[in-house]
């Protein structure tokens, strides 16, 4: 898994007085937790673009006034008008304690379906996983070609090492539904077939 690099001073007062004050300055309140200590601190906001704005997960390495952390993103928070970043939840990595986490999923291949007439549908975009760091994949991805119209690769299907997958077993991934085309096709060559004779 691919790293990302955080510089940030820790917070010395908390409070949404003292929040709005930093968030002014474009600044971004955010915590470590799941380690010995809770950790406050702020960061400018441009140290986060291609963190957050990105499908990607990245193991994070923050810096804290020279005290290093290594954490995985949790939750954000944005401004539900401006859409500016307001807070970030941070988990503290622990080598021996498994963590949560949602995992982008990519789907490889082209789909017999697809040839068929179908059109090949994402219902998943991350999967959530149960693991150690250094099992996660960057992304987990599916290979599709084996799929026919009408058929789904489901998450039970889906298999990482090392890792547990989260969601329901039953739930679809991908699945190459049928079109309006296709579903014409097929009723064409339905009413077309030659009748056995009598």
């Amino acid at each position: 898994m691919k790293t990302f690099q955080i510089k940030g001073t820790v917070r010395q007062a908390v409070g949404k007085k003292e929040n709005k004050a930093l968030r002014a300055q474009d600044l971004v309140p955010c915590v470590i937790y799941g380690g010995e200590n809770v950790v406050h601190f702020q960061a400018h906001e441009n140290e986060f673009r291609k963190l957050v704005y990105t499908p990607k997960v990245y193991q994070t390495e923050i810096d804290v006034d020279g005290k290093v952390y290594n954490a995985f993103l949790q939750a954000l928070q944005f401004h539900p008008v401006t859409d500016k970043l307001l807070h970030i939840d941070f988990l503290e990595i622990r080598e021996n304690v498994p963590v949560k986490l949602e995992i982008p999923v990519r789907l490889d291949g082209y789909a017999k379906g697809i040839q068929q007439g179908g059109r090949l549908k994402a219902n998943l975009r991350t999967l959530k996983a149960k693991g150690f760091s250094k099992d996660f994949p960057d992304e987990i991805v599916i290979d599709v070609t084996e799929l026919n119209i009408s058929e789904s690769i489901r998450v039970g299907d889906v298999k990482v090492p090392g890792i547990e997958i989260l969601n329901a077993k039953s739930v679809p991934v991908a699945t190459v539904v049928v079109t309006r085309a296709a579903r014409a096709a097929m009723a064409d060559t339905s009413t077309s077939a030659p009748k056995a004779k009598k």
